[in-house]
């Protein structure tokens, strides 16, 4: 099991949990919307339940619930910046379809 970052997320991460003063994590997972059924949740955090898995990429701690973990299991979660737009992006394998704007998925 795992979550992967690129580098280019890892970056955008450490830029801003580096002017943090607590030890702050990434909690990634997914919530029950859109057209599609899921979609992904991505939040600083320094808060990790006794029940949450933890995966270590470049020492940036990214925190998952079991419920999510299921669904988004060897995605890799990618930094793109396009224009004046950026975002994180998600390329998760166990997707079976997407809605058509790109915000929600199904299993």
């Amino acid at each position: 099991m795992a979550i992967l970052l690129t580098q280019s997320a890892i970056d955008r991460i450490k830029n801003y949990t580096d002017k943090s003063e607590q030890s702050v994590s990434v909690r990634v997972g997914v919530k029950k919307t859109g057209c599609n059924g899921y979609a992904y949740v991505i939040n600083y955090t320094d808060e990790i339940n006794e029940v949450d898995k933890i995966f270590d990429n470049d020492g940036v701690k990214v925190i998952v619930d079991e419920f999510s973990l299921n669904l988004i299991d060897g995605t890799e979660i990618d930094f793109k910046k396009e224009g004046l737009n950026e975002a994180f992006s998600f390329r998760n394998p166990n997707i079976s379809s997407e809605c058509g704007c790109g915000e929600s998925f199904s299993i």
